[in-house]
């Protein structure tokens, strides 16, 4: 846990959105100029858990979920940036995914169609992680546990970062690999306060374009 202070110490100062992802992550280490931890706020920390890992089959319109369920996926799409994926889901709140992997930002983004007895789900889901290829028609993605939660216009929330923590301390994710989660975060994070919260208009600025059903 030690070797994550360096870097929350050093992420208020990029920008006052930065101290936003480091506000919960200096919470949970136990302070170094005192004999007295900090208590982190809210529930308890989670219990550790080791990254989950996806498969996308290309050829075989299939996604292998973190749990080892291989999915059937409606459509998939590839452009320079990443990969497209459309499949339906099972369960009581939401009937219908649509994902992008985008290695280069190292970002899932993903919109959710929900069930029309919920209530209406943010705009996008950013997943922090590696995005990979495998092959022509394989590709990988590895979750780094923190998600940003937009809602067009409004906020951009920070979430898992309990987790994070847990899989650090845990000795599931290495310090180097908890220091990129946040940095690439804290980058999104400032990416989107910039563009008023608006995914399309930040990501544009890199040249991505997304396309939706």
């Amino acid at each position: 846990m030690t070797g994550l202070i360096p870097l929350l110490v050093a992420v208020p100062a990029v920008t006052g959105l930065a101290g936003f992802v480091a506000r919960d992550l200096r919470a949970a280490v136990p302070s170094t100029t005192g004999a007295t931890a900090i208590t982190p706020p809210g529930p308890a920390t989670p219990a550790p858990h080791r990254p989950r890992i996806e498969f996308f089959n290309l050829d075989h319109l299939t996604n292998t979920d973190a749990k080892g369920f291989v999915r059937p996926v409606e459509r998939f799409h590839v452009e320079p940036w990443g990969l497209y994926m459309a499949r339906a889901v099972d369960g009581p709140s939401s009937h219908y995914l649509e994902s992008w992997l985008l290695p280069g930002l190292s970002l899932r983004a993903t919109v959710t169609r929900r069930n029309p007895a919920h209530h209406r789900n943010p705009d996008y889901r950013l997943d922090i992680g590696e995005f990979t290829q495998l092959g022509p028609k394989r590709w990988k993605a590895v979750d780094h546990y923190l998600d940003i939660v937009v809602r067009r216009g409004r906020t951009a929330e920070l979430l898992g970062v309990g987790e994070l923590l847990a899989a650090h301390a845990a000795g599931l994710v290495d310090t180097a690999q908890a220091h990129r989660a946040v940095a690439r975060a804290t980058a999104a994070l400032d990416g989107l306060a910039a563009h008023d919260h608006c995914v399309e208009d930040w990501l544009a600025t890199h040249g991505i374009t997304l396309t939706w059903l």
